[in-house]
């Protein structure tokens, strides 16, 4: 383990990660995530953790923190009046499913492929939300089942791949498909929960006995993060939601899709420099 005083400027880090991610939860109903996974993984690699799992430990443990988040945004939006519930109660199997799967995924990846997919899904969002025309859209209500259903597998898929709440992809959904962002925020807070929750389960039985974890880790969850950061995001979730609402859905989407281009352009640095 290094010295306290080159761990310290870390944990501070990790703390202003969380304040950050405790405000995103609330305005774009996400977890946090997008901006945890590039902390956690920078945080570990200089705590010595080996590189064939610290973009695991990254996600995993993203997963574990979107837990508590999610579920204090998802009340603070419903309390509005704002959730889909009905659309929450349709993926109640189809988004946990897909978590569950990510996990396994995730269990045979590298850490470089996982770092591409984070990079590349983050990215085509991005210039989705930027470039956002009302004419960009699908249809003026969400489709029916089984198209519906799929794309609940699929938010679940790629999020627990992200290690993020599954609001980016649930936002994009939903808006194509003529909802309002303010409602596709709101919900998206409750497919947090469906998300993490299994997901959480998921990376601990696939980094079960994975060499090189650091202490006070189960599978690829790190306790002593979590521990850390869940205070932090607990409390900045009801302030982000409340930003929301205050914010215009051009304001929104703008400043969502810049936030997530630097997120992706910083893991494509990691790769390939």
């Amino acid at each position: 383990m290094p010295p306290i005083s080159e761990v310290l400027p870390f944990v501070v880090a990790l703390a202003a990660a969380g304040v950050l991610a405790g405000l995103l939860a609330g305005m774009f109903g996400i977890g946090g995530g997008a901006i945890l996974v590039p902390i956690f993984f920078h945080v570990f690699g200089i705590l010595g953790v080996p590189e064939e799992v610290r973009m695991h430990l990254a996600l995993g443990t993203s997963l574990a923190i979107i837990v508590p988040t999610s579920i204090r945004s998802f009340l603070a939006h419903r309390q509005r009046g704002a959730v889909d519930t009905q659309l929450l109660k349709g993926w109640i199997v189809a988004v946990p499913l897909g978590a569950l799967l990510a996990a396994a995924i995730a269990a045979e990846a590298s850490s470089t492929e996982l770092r591409l997919i984070f990079a590349f899904i983050a990215l085509a969002l991005a210039f989705r939300m930027i470039f956002n025309r009302a004419s960009w859209q699908l249809g003026k209500d969400l489709p029916r089942n089984p198209f519906k259903f799929l794309v609940g597998v699929g938010i679940g898929v790629l999020s627990g791949l992200m290690g993020i709440g599954g609001g980016v992809l649930n936002n994009t959904f939903m808006t194509l498909y003529g909802r309002l962002i303010h409602q596709a925020v709101a919900t998206s807070s409750g497919v947090g929960v469906l998300i993490s929750l299994p997901g959480l389960i998921g990376y601990i039985i696939a980094g079960w006995g994975a060499a090189g974890l650091p202490p006070f880790s189960t599978g690829y969850i790190s306790w002593l993060a979590v521990a850390l950061l869940i205070p932090i995001t607990l409390y900045m979730a009801p302030l982000g939601a409340r930003l929301a609402h205050a914010m215009s859905k051009r304001q929104l989407e703008v400043g969502f899709g810049i936030f997530l281009i630097t997120v992706s352009l910083q893991f494509f640095l990691t790769v390939f420099v």
